[in-house]
């Protein structure tokens, strides 16, 4: 039992989901440590939340620019997979569909729980 579980625990040190999971927990951290910040300068969460909703439209343009970054990656990488594995073009295809499906409904939520992008209910 005990060999099993230090058996695991190399195998858990040594692979990519600790550092995926690192990596969420960083990313996490930060957001949260931001929004302290920002309630804290704001001097409420009711402040902070008004500060938020005044400049959607530059978070709006924030998202975009990071969509943008992610499809040229995607783009470069999807080359890169295609020359090294020529039938995982419908994987690709199936995975592109999936992630621009996402980015859609993720961003119909966000301008339905604003009310519009623009403040024009």
């Amino acid at each position: 039992m005990r060999v099993s579980i230090l058996r695991a625990l190399r195998w858990l040190a040594h692979s990519r989901f600790l550092s995926a999971l690192l990596s969420v927990l960083l990313v996490v951290l930060i957001a949260a440590t931001v929004n302290i910040v920002g309630i804290r300068i704001a001097g409420s969460v009711t402040g902070w939340a008004r500060w938020m909703q005044a400049h959607r439209v530059f978070f709006l343009l924030w998202r975009l620019c990071l969509y943008s970054a992610t499809a040229w990656g995607w783009w470069w990488m999807r080359e890169r997979v295609r020359r090294r594995e020529p039938d995982a073009v419908g994987r690709l295809r199936r995975i592109e569909l999936a992630a621009a499906v996402t980015i859609v409904a993720l961003e119909c939520v966000a301008m339905l729980a604003q009310g519009s992008v623009l403040g024009h209910p």
